[in-house]
């Protein structure tokens, strides 16, 4: 089965609130199996627009990437950084060829 992942660029507004949605989101994350594979970090933009911040998530699955979205814990989680920040935020299956 192909794993699912969550792609990301984020703008944040506040960082200090923006903390406050990482903790918000380690109990759905851990819950869902999720694993960063990009956190932040160093990057170049070689085409197109970029955020100020990316992140790549895997989950064991497209479905639990899917479940972990639509979750009350991370949509709880959500409602926070809406308040401070501009996402975007793809869910993408795996290739497992």
């Amino acid at each position: 089965m192909a794993k699912g992942y969550w792609i990301g660029r984020v703008d944040v507004e506040n960082i200090d609130r923006y903390m406050d949605y990482v903790a918000a989101n380690a109990a759905p994350f851990a819950e869902y199996g999720a694993k960063f594979l990009v956190r932040g970090g160093t990057f170049e933009s070689v085409e197109g627009d970029a955020r100020s911040r990316n992140v790549v998530i895997e989950f064991p699955s497209y479905q639990a990437a899917r479940e972990c979205y639509d979750s009350d814990g991370y949509q709880a989680a959500k409602a926070i950084r809406d308040e401070v920040a501009i996402s975007d935020l793809i869910i993408i299956e795996g290739y497992d060829g």
